[in-house]
């Protein structure tokens, strides 16, 4: 596990506009589909504290949404709204329970459910599903879930996991932190994995002794080049992949303080495994800057030096992913060597 933040969240009533815009760049090219088809964007959001959901499209000609509890139980006998060409569009469902949709336009189908989890009590609770792949398939929805911390859910919150529902919970924390800030937990979990990853810690301690550092840029590089290359954060993520790889683990989440180093680098890991490309990787690292904005702005602002603790930057995972390949020639050896992953596994449990 690993370190619990310490340091107040601020919790503000809404992401600012350009944010929001941000936020909506980036849900577009990763379901940008190729130009030439009818659906050519397509993207679920929920509003963080009602948890009401709109569809928000780009299509050609008369389509039809089907929803369900499940991607397994969508009714597609009736659908929920029908419609012409592209627009904003409120959906009808429930805000206590996540819902899953089948687009379908001309001969297109298209699976959708949101990819940022509405959290009152989380930022940086994302789904996985959704990311094609080189080669053409797709990461499924509802299966793995990379998290902030969770000890500020609310009872709203817990409910709408609990639909999903989450089964594991893998917790990077360190256990001084975890003990600080204890995870709230839906009720369906059944297995709790406390898998201790120390370079990344946001507790009180690590965030001053990283203060301290002449030069952060630097050192969370070479924090990301440690969660890779250390013997004992090697060994945390073996352990982590053969959880993942168990197929009774799933639906799952794995989370640490602020989701963006060790769950981070997790999710690259994972992304990797699963055959996406590494820009998608980095485009999708590179959100938790976004989604953590409302969490630390206000600790930023107060003191400025903390900024590249709080946040993300590209130099910082591409120092991890170089270490990787000058030590292994490539992530696929690093996965699949040192790691024990078992890539025909992953991709037989989590791509459609």
């Amino acid at each position: 596990m690993i370190g619990n933040i310490s340091t107040k969240s601020v919790y503000l009533p809404c992401i600012n506009n350009m944010v929001k815009e941000e936020v909506n760049n980036y849900q577009e090219r990763t379901s940008l589909l190729t130009m030439d088809k009818a659906i050519r964007k397509a993207q679920i959001i929920r509003e963080k504290y009602s948890k009401e959901a709109s569809l928000k499209l780009e299509a050609k000609g008369n389509w039809s949404l089907y929803a369900g509890s499940s991607v397994d139980t969508i009714n597609r006998t009736m659908p929920i709204l029908t419609g012409n060409g592209s627009g904003s569009f409120f959906l009808s469902v429930s805000t206590y329970s996540r819902v899953y949709f089948e687009l379908v336009c001309g001969n297109e189908r298209l699976i959708l459910t949101e990819r940022h989890l509405p959290m009152a009590g989380g930022y940086n609770f994302r789904d996985l599903g959704g990311f094609r792949t080189m080669d053409g398939r797709y990461t499924k929805w509802g299966k793995l879930f990379r998290a902030d911390e969770l000890s500020n859910l609310t009872a709203d919150d817990l409910k709408y996991l609990s639909s999903i529902p989450i089964t594991s919970v893998i917790d990077f924390r360190a256990q001084s932190e975890a003990r600080r800030s204890p995870d709230k937990l839906p009720s369906t979990v059944h297995f709790t994995y406390p898998i201790a990853i120390t370079p990344g810690n946001l507790s009180s301690e690590g965030i001053q002794a990283n203060m301290l550092k002449t030069n952060i840029d630097s050192h969370m590089k070479h924090m990301n080049r440690l969660l890779v290359s250390n013997p004992a954060c090697v060994r945390a993520f073996r352990i982590f992949f053969a959880i993942v790889q168990n197929n009774l683990s799933a639906p799952l989440i794995f989370h640490c303080s602020a989701g963006k180093d060790r769950a981070g680098m997790a999710t690259a890991l994972v992304l990797f495994a699963l055959g996406v490309d590494e820009a998608t990787v980095m485009d999708d690292y590179l959100m938790s800057k976004i989604y953590l904005s409302d969490k630390y702005d206000a600790f930023i602002a107060k003191y400025p030096r903390a900024e590249s603790i709080f946040t993300v930057k590209r130099m910082f995972l591409q120092a991890g992913i170089n270490q990787i390949k000058r030590d292994h020639g490539s992530i696929m050896n690093f996965l699949t060597k040192e790691l024990k992953v078992d890539v025909v596994r992953m991709r037989r449990l989590y791509l459609e």
